[in-house]
């Protein structure tokens, strides 16, 4: 996309909210079924498939664990959980913050943790 083909809007906080050319009356009286045709309708914005981890791959899709999620349904600290299962917490800390992102091993060392986290902290724990 061309920066010629954007426009571009200033405001400033706390000024009216600038007009538009919406029509509100008529977005707000669209039912949920003209909504979701709508959005399958627009091909810039296509909705993420559910489906099987295969399906997803099929597409260029990857399923990835989402570590703070993962870590508070365990109910453990940012340290505990790294301790537990032997992360270094600023990469933990990355990783949740979104500054940065599993590689292809971590990710599957966190789907393993996600689907048997006592098994693996007690066979870690084993091993120290």
């Amino acid at each position: 996309m061309k920066s010629s083909d954007m426009d571009w809007v200033e405001h400033e906080a706390g000024n009216p909210p600038l007009m538009s050319e919406t029509d509100f009356e008529t977005v707000h009286a669209l039912t949920e079924e003209q909504i979701h045709a709508a959005a399958l309708a627009d091909t810039d914005a296509l909705p993420i498939p559910l489906g099987s981890d295969e399906a997803l791959a099929h597409r260029g899709l990857v399923r990835v664990v989402n570590v703070k999620k993962l870590r508070e349904e365990l109910g453990l600290t940012q340290e505990g959980f790294a301790a537990a299962y032997r992360i270094p917490v600023g990469t933990l800390r990355d990783w949740e913050q979104r500054r940065k992102f599993p590689d292809a091993p971590a990710r599957a060392y966190l789907t393993v943790i996600a689907s048997s986290p006592q098994v693996v902290a007690k066979l870690l724990g084993a091993a120290a």
